[in-house]
């Protein structure tokens, strides 16, 4: 991405918020994208800084901070000196920050032109993601010095509500010193959070007294939270609630399809490990689909029937190479296999005719498309553009339908290298809690390049097909969602979630320790 340089540079100190990406503002990811040099401090978790690092410029530089308030500064201003847009990224709000505060100051006193945009403080952002509402006073705090720390009014805050605090856990010693000092009674509720409002947020319970012992474990910024309202935990946590949270989920399909997929498991809570098991390119010969297209054009076809989103795209992508568009399907009718699929020609501004309003799969397809009639179709063929390794049933059953089919290699699928060798050991010693098949190539693939998920994974296949070759290649099979579509498949596995956890609740804990129910909610329970 390149873009025109400005000739007057600017500083912006923007607030990264508490960690999830999906918080920063709109502010904030305008201020960034537009950075040609992003000075981001330490404490910006990595995930969060990857999300901003893909939507910058190319030729953005990123480097962390280094030195005192005024040796940050002086970089930033010698960026804005050169005609750049330098930004300091720092974790919650710049103003919670004193050092930043000083950085501020300092740039205020030049004539570089500067702004701030705010972001949610880390304490009162993960109190929220925690389930611990910091009513009474409501105060919140990033901590940087301890002997700066207003404990009396900590201890105010605790009586009337909570209080939380964003502090290093080696600190923990002295906050609970500084908090029994105050006046707090040693038997006040506290939780631990570290991670705050990431994928792998972990909090702990416990009193002022124990919070040292509560909190062994925990390295680097923790949000320590003190009052009676730590008890509204139990009925408001939401983020460490979801049902899928916590659980590493192998996504086996292509770089380009395991987008929609990893979004929707991460909304469950899920960390999604995409693997891609099969690379698609263009068939050996290009002369069928060259023939195809000008069929299309020609009127040759009755039907387009579509099985995948790889045959869309590979039939759009011949459009685009000939200077054609939608407008050349006037008169041709089309049917696709699912709804994904569905969705993928709707992108290029076309409803379908048919879409399997049942079992989203040859067989359904079939179930639901009407049979040649002289008198309704003067044009009988259908063209059927699909993967080099597609099995007849679906152009065999249009064929004893009376349609004349020209089934046509659209592209070719051929196995994805092997991933990492650390990968490939998760897979198979049970790393992966969940791994979600969405095509019996993906089963095929996976087990070829990384071998077979441990026993202890669980097993979630999109359709019957993909059951019957997991079973083929002896794996259990866990999770089959009513329909056989993406959205269908990861609700179906954050519902077995929720059935593992409620199932292993109900029991005894002595039942709960010699359980053979699989999945992480079980060993969690153990």
């Amino acid at each position: 991405m390149t873009r025109t340089r400005k000739s007057t540079g600017h500083i912006t100190f923007v607030g990264a918020g508490p960690g999830d990406p999906g918080l920063l503002t709109r502010r904030a990811l305008d201020a960034l994208a537009s950075a040609d040099h992003v000075v981001f401090d330490r404490g910006v978790p990595e995930p969060l800084l990857a999300t901003i690092r893909a939507s910058a410029y190319q030729d953005a530089q990123f480097s962390p901070a280094e030195g005192g308030p005024g040796d940050v500064a002086k970089v930033l201003l010698s960026a804005a000196r050169s005609g750049l847009h330098a930004v300091h990224l720092v974790a919650g709000d710049p103003f919670g920050h004193e050092s930043v505060v000083r950085e501020v100051q300092a740039v205020a006193r030049t004539a570089a032109p500067f702004g701030v945009v705010p972001g949610i403080g880390q304490a009162a952002g993960v109190a929220t993601y925690v389930g611990v509402p910091l009513t009474g006073v409501r105060t919140a705090a990033d901590v940087e010095d301890l002997n700066e720390v207003d404990f009396p009014a900590l201890a105010l805050g605790a009586a009337r509500g909570a209080v939380a605090l964003c502090v290093e856990a080696a600190d923990l010693p002295g906050v609970r010193d500084g908090l029994v000092a105050a006046g707090v009674d040693p038997a006040t509720p506290v939780s631990v959070t570290g991670d705050g409002t990431g994928d792998t947020q972990y909090t702990t319970t416990s009193t002022v007294d124990g919070v040292v012992a509560a909190s062994l474990g925990f390295a680097g910024r923790v949000v320590l939270i003190v009052g009676a309202a730590v008890a509204d935990r139990d009925k408001l946590s939401w983020w460490e609630n979801r049902p899928l949270y916590g659980w590493k989920v192998l996504v086996p399909r292509t770089k380009e399809q395991a987008g929609a997929m990893s979004e929707r498991l991460r909304a469950y809570g899920a960390i999604p490990c995409e693997v891609p098991t099969i690379a698609v390119e263009p068939p050996r010969t290009p002369a069928q689909m060259e023939r195809a297209i000008k069929g299309l054009v020609d009127g040759r076809y009755a039907w387009v029937v579509f099985t995948s989103v790889n045959a869309v795209r590979a039939v759009w992508e011949k459009f685009a190479e000939h200077g054609l568009d939608a407008r050349h399907f006037g008169g041709v009718k089309i049917a696709c296999i699912g709804e994904a699929t569905a969705d993928a020609v709707r992108d290029f501004g076309i409803q379908p005719e048919l879409v399997p309003a049942g079992e989203q799969s040859s067989e359904g397809l079939l179930a639901e498309f009407s049979p040649h009639d002289a008198v309704l179709d003067p044009v009988r063929r259908v063209l059927l553009p699909r993967a080099d390794i597609a099995t007849g049933t679906l152009a065999a059953g249009l064929t004893e339908r009376g349609w004349e089919v020209e089934d046509v290699t659209a592209y070719r699928t051929v196995r994805a290298a092997p991933p990492p060798a650390e990968i490939r050991d998760a897979i198979k010693s049970g790393g992966f809690d969940a791994v979600l098949f969405t095509s019996s190539s993906t089963v095929r693939n996976l087990v070829g390049i990384a071998g077979k998920p441990h026993t202890r994974t669980v097993v979630a296949v999109i359709g019957p097909k993909t059951a019957d070759t997991a079973v083929e290649f002896g794996l259990r099979v866990d999770v089959q969602p009513p329909h056989a579509s993406v959205p269908d498949l990861v609700e179906a596995l954050a519902s077995y979630a929720v059935e593992l956890r409620e199932k292993l609740a109900a029991m005894p804990a002595k039942q709960r320790r010699g359980s053979k129910v699989q999945g992480p909610t079980a060993l969690r329970f153990r």
